[in-house]
């Protein structure tokens, strides 16, 4: 019997080794295609966030933000409304925080991430950037449950004139 455990033995050490290399290859091709998928994932674009420190809904802004593909540096100003007039965002059009992209464009207030995305993708000729002015209930970072009220986005042009961007009817239309 014990002439016949040396073959076993020896066929169990070589098909362990091949195994081994198995999982070793099946390891390396998993990294390669894990490398391989970063790399054609879409980038992660930057923005930095100018807000209160207080500011709870604008926490929840940027947590959507983040949620669809963005990055935030977040800012704290003493004077928030001074980066606002510094950006050339009309009173009228307002919120409670401002973000800017590497690019320099502002989206100020509760901007549907998808809108930012969609306006990055091409930025209209003269265009300063997005604006969803005052807070209105159910937009993004402003979500009460099912409660919802639709408001404009507005395209703001650095000559100071601005139009419709997109109405969001409903609260599944900012996804």
């Amino acid at each position: 019997m014990s002439s016949l455990r040396k073959p076993v033995t020896a066929v169990l050490f070589v098909a362990s080794s091949v195994l081994l290399a198995a999982c070793s290859d099946s390891n390396a091709t998993g990294s390669d295609t894990a490398a391989q998928a970063a790399s054609a994932a879409p980038a992660r674009i930057e923005l930095d966030v100018y807000k209160s420190p207080t500011c709870g809904c604008c926490g929840s802004w940027i947590e959507h933000a983040e949620k669809y593909g963005f990055d935030s540096s977040v800012h704290h100003p003493d004077d928030l409304n001074g980066v606002k007039d510094d950006y050339g965002i009309g009173q009228r059009f307002r919120s409670c925080h401002t973000a800017v992209s590497a690019d320099g464009y502002v989206f100020e207030g509760h901007v549907p991430a998808r809108l930012v995305q969609k306006f990055l993708a091409q930025p209209p000729a003269g265009a300063l950037g997005l604006a969803v002015p005052g807070m209105p209930m159910g937009s993004p970072g402003m979500e009460m449950g099912d409660r919802f009220s639709p408001y404009p986005v507005v395209l703001l042009h650095k000559d100071g004139s601005f139009e419709l961007y997109e109405e969001i009817r409903d609260q599944q239309a900012q996804y």
